[in-house]
């Protein structure tokens, strides 16, 4: 099985977080509302790909590509 991240959907895309890869970073994201159960909407890059914004529990937020890779979607 392929386990999806954040950081592999393109703008636009949204998906359900499932869970996270890493214990250490998942306690700072549940408190910024990375949710299991919620949807995420990856909306766009910086111009260098990093960081990257999304939508999730109702408002945008700034997520940088070794934080994303850990919220596993599906």
């Amino acid at each position: 099985m392929n386990i999806r991240s954040v950081a592999d959907l393109g703008p636009g895309e949204s998906a359900i977080i499932s869970g996270f890869m890493d214990d250490a970073l998942s306690l700072k994201l549940l408190e910024m509302g990375c949710l299991p159960g919620q949807p995420i909407k990856f909306n766009f890059a910086a111009p260098l790909g990093d960081p990257i914004c999304v939508s999730v529990s109702g408002y945008d937020l700034s997520l940088r590509l070794d934080e994303a890779i850990t919220i596993s979607i599906q």
